[in-house]
């Protein structure tokens, strides 16, 4: 059965290559389940329901994945968009986390569309590359952000609005450990470094007497708290637009990159360098996307950690299929996601960070047409504590360059509409 639905034989792979495969992605992600309900928990959510809706999201998409497309790619609620959900979208413009789900849904409905009228392409194509890289770096420095406030290693101030906080807490000290162990671990190439080092830094806070312990298995929370509780109507308030496109942007551009990127690693990618199967992939994850907005947690995305899955021989969707499993079996280790503190997910954050910020190595910085824009982009996100308007400052900032310095050559009509539209938004629907 197994061989009829996955292709082993064809993708020159074994039973015990994709189990341990997915078992490998798996712990690489895993760390997604103790740091998304908390980041989402600050909205008022119940953390309980996050969490049982954070481990069936990514069941559900990963085994979506497997089953549809037969690609080795996990997918659970993102890191950056749900960070935007909660202090952008929440805590910052002040909608309530159903309108944020509400927003979650469209953006997933949209992508869909997109998914199955095949212009994915057009979307992709008309935003520069540079511009892409900024956007997902800025989202790094977001969370970087997040991650040292969390950690109580940065401080809100008066008058300089951010300082140093008070480094002799056992927060700031371990965060900063956690820190240290993941980027060693992840250097000694172990798997499910991010994962060992929010379960150290939780086991030495426990044993401090920092943190209480809660427990480690029980039987999964409710779901009722959050499930199909998203406002959609309070979704398509013209506000909440750009907010709507920001998750879609988001979504699309690292889906793609995703996709492309471990199925390039894998050995997938046709002779001519296209993604076979790739609108099959795409319809899976809006589809997970708009499941894990019903189950009530933020947008569900492809985990670039698969490539630790391919890299230990994962080929087929039955490394995939297998990650769900896992994710299924992880709904008893509620108590254990409750004993979590903020500080110890932070370090997990900043690690991230590193990662999605690294993109901004492959921009040109000697073209100041380019670089101008990028680092607009990158900065706007975590200085104004939002995703979109960093998408926006980076569309108008990219658009207004490139025309008065006489290169109209390098924009297209998709570029100049959106580029409008958010001067239309910031100007007089920002409020």
């Amino acid at each position: 059965m197994l061989e009829k639905l996955f292709r082993l034989e064809a993708h020159g792979t074994t039973l015990r290559t994709e189990l341990l495969a997915g078992l490998t992605t798996f712990l690489t992600m895993a760390y997604i389940l103790f740091v998304n309900p908390g980041i989402l928990g600050e909205t008022g959510m119940d953390r309980g329901a996050v969490f049982v809706a954070t481990a069936l999201a990514a069941a559900i998409g990963s085994a979506l994945m497997g089953l549809i497309a037969n690609y080795p790619i996990a997918l659970a609620p993102g890191m950056g968009l749900n960070a935007f959900f909660t202090y952008g979208v929440v805590l910052q413009m002040g909608h309530s986390w159903q309108v944020g789900l509400g927003a979650v849904f469209l953006s997933a409905c949209l992508f869909l569309l997109i998914s199955v009228l095949r212009i994915r392409a057009w979307i992709i194509d008309s935003i520069p590359l540079e511009l892409r890289l900024a956007i997902g770096a800025g989202i790094g420095l977001f969370l970087a952000l997040i991650a040292l406030q969390n950690a109580g290693i940065v401080v809100d101030h008066p008058v300089t609005l951010l300082t140093l906080g008070d480094l002799t807490e056992a927060p700031p000290v371990l965060a900063a450990l956690g820190f240290l162990l993941i980027v060693t671990l992840e250097a000694r190439r172990v798997p499910g470094a991010v994962l060992l080092g929010i379960l150290a830094v939780t086991l030495v806070a426990v044993g401090l007497g920092v943190t209480p312990f809660a427990g480690l298995l029980a039987l999964p929370p409710s779901l009722a708290p959050t499930l199909l509780q998203l406002d959609i109507a309070g979704a398509l308030e013209i506000g909440l637009v750009s907010v709507v496109f920001a998750f879609l942007f988001v979504d699309v551009f690292d889906n793609s990159g995703t996709l492309i990127a471990v199925a390039r690693r894998a050995g997938l990618m046709a002779p001519d360098g296209r993604l076979p199967k790739m609108g099959r992939a795409l319809i899976a994850d809006s589809a997970a996307a708009l499941g894990g907005a019903l189950l009530g947690t933020s947008t569900t995305t492809s985990y670039i950690e698969s490539a630790a899955g391919v890299s230990a021989g994962g080929r087929t969707g039955l490394t995939a299929c297998t990650v769900a499993v896992l994710f299924l079996l992880s709904l008893f280790f509620a108590p254990l996601a409750a004993s979590i503190p903020p500080f110890a997910t932070a370090p997990a954050l900043l690690f991230v960070a590193v990662l999605m910020v690294s993109a901004l190595a492959e921009v040109d910085w000697s073209d100041l047409t380019t670089a101008a824009p990028v680092l607009a982009t990158a900065l706007a996100m975590p200085l104004t504590y939002s995703i979109a308007n960093g998408i926006a400052f980076g569309f108008i900032a990219w658009s207004a360059i490139k025309l008065c310095a006489g290169r109209r050559h390098e924009l297209n009509p998709a570029l100049l509409i959106l580029a409008g539209l958010f001067v239309i938004k910031l100007g007089w629907f920002n409020a």
